[in-house]
């Protein structure tokens, strides 16, 4: 894989990322977001704020580095998107895959909860299409990005 321009959205430029632990664990555990949407992290950076900050990076791929990529949703993607969230860690580097919008997200958490199985989850969300995150869940993968700018945006 070659260098790729990828995005992150904050209330602030994040020259130096970093992975935090928070409260609720994301789709891929704790670790520092990021997608090669431009408009995806426009959306993260003014959830919160009428201003925000997209973070711009240079992905450099370390293949000697534990990577596990998700090219669509599927019954493993959705597997280890529950364990992650159920709090339980994984020994990668890098996680690549779809991302739940919030409509997705409500039917994972329905299929977490025993609320409706598997089959229902997939009917529901067959028609969804998911956006792109990759996380960076060691500083061995954090050193492959490089940061280049950050643009302010504006609701």
């Amino acid at each position: 894989m070659s260098d790729i321009e990828i995005y992150h959205g904050s209330l602030e430029t994040v020259q130096f990322p970093e992975i935090r632990k928070t409260k609720y664990a994301k789709d891929f555990s704790w670790g520092f977001y990021c997608t090669k949407d431009y408009e995806q992290a426009k959306r993260w950076a003014l959830r919160r704020n009428e201003t925000g900050i997209v973070n711009v990076y240079r992905y450099s791929e370390n293949s000697s580095l534990r990577i596990l990529r998700f090219s669509e949703m599927s019954d493993e993607w959705l597997d280890f998107i529950a364990s992650c969230r159920a709090g339980n860690v994984h020994d990668y580097d890098i996680v690549e895959g779809p991302m739940a919008d919030d409509q997705i997200w409500n039917f994972v958490n329905d299929f977490i909860n025993g609320d409706i199985s598997r089959e229902v989850f997939w009917q529901q969300a067959r028609f969804k299409r998911p956006t792109h995150q990759i996380s960076f869940h060691t500083l061995q993968a954090l050193n492959c990005l490089t940061f280049e700018r950050s643009v302010e945006e504006h609701e």
